[in-house]
């Protein structure tokens, strides 16, 4: 699980994950507080600026990281397993800081991760339920971010995720499971294995066709669009039960309201 700080602002979410058994590699605000002894830091900016640090040649807690990006230059980031409340380097959860100068901690290049990934000597690493990670694996790991992100909003924009014109919520979650079906189909043709072509098969597009006039629309199937069972537990395969998707949808349209008639306004007339 990667997520920005928008969706950590409570420790509920911190529960449902870890009772979920997920690893997870979340930003952190750097202005999160928490409780702690008066000489300890109470923010993840304050555990970054109690980090010791002198200069490249002198990183004293820092490790250098180098990031890989698309366009094929590379960058020197900086992280450290930082001390915050119940973050611990050792502990089941950490804080990694990760930036491109430890001397001033930029805004908009700086990160606070929190994770439940283990550090490589802990104590609990080798029975732990989630693999150990270093520090250059967790920034790579959390650089993969922006990445789903822009992903997701092409997705988003190609399949029609916002365009929807409906009053009521029910009718945006129906909208938003149609997309998702949509979603789960092209993605699964996308990656099918391409079979071998009918030859016996009826063009769908003849040459013959009348330019204008009624079109023919063959008959409804009688059957469902595919069966079989779940090809593994707790998780059904979309193409494989279409029907069960969709069968809520039926019935259940929003109701549209009917217009009232518009008011009429009266005039005042001045002496």
């Amino acid at each position: 699980m990667v997520a920005d700080s928008a969706y950590s602002v409570g420790d509920d979410w911190y529960l449902a994950l870890r009772e979920a058994q997920l690893a997870y590699v979340v930003h952190l605000k750097p202005h999160r507080g928490t409780w702690a002894r008066a000489d300890q830091p109470h923010t993840p900016i304050d555990a970054a600026h109690a980090l010791t640090w002198t200069d490249p040649d002198h990183p004293g807690d820092w490790t250098p990281v180098e990031r890989h990006f698309r366009d094929g230059h590379t960058e020197t980031w900086w992280a450290a397993d930082a001390r915050l409340g119940g973050w611990q380097p050792l502990g089941p959860c950490r804080l990694v800081v990760a930036t491109t100068d430890p001397a001033t901690l930029p805004d908009k290049a700086t990160w606070y991760l929190a994770t439940n990934l283990p550090h490589p000597d802990a104590p609990h690493a080798a029975s732990s339920t989630y693999p150990p990670a270093d520090l250059a694996e967790i920034v790579q790991i959390y650089g993969l971010r922006p990445w789903i992100e822009q992903t997701y909003k092409q997705i988003k924009d190609e399949l029609g995720w916002a365009h929807f014109q409906v009053r009521s919520d029910h009718a945006i979650r129906h909208h938003q499971t149609l997309v998702n079906c949509a979603f789960s189909f092209c993605w699964d043709q996308w990656f099918a294995p391409p079979g071998p072509l009918d030859a016996t098969a009826p063009d769908p597009c003849p040459d013959d066709r009348p330019e204008r006039g009624r079109s023919h629309t063959p008959p409804a199937p009688t059957s469902l669009l595919a069966q079989g069972i779940t090809r593994h537990p707790r998780l059904a395969h979309p193409r494989h039960h279409p029907a069960p998707l969709v069968a809520s949808l039926d019935g259940q349209r929003p109701t549209r309201r009917t217009p009232s008639p518009p008011r009429r306004r009266h005039r005042r007339h001045t002496p």
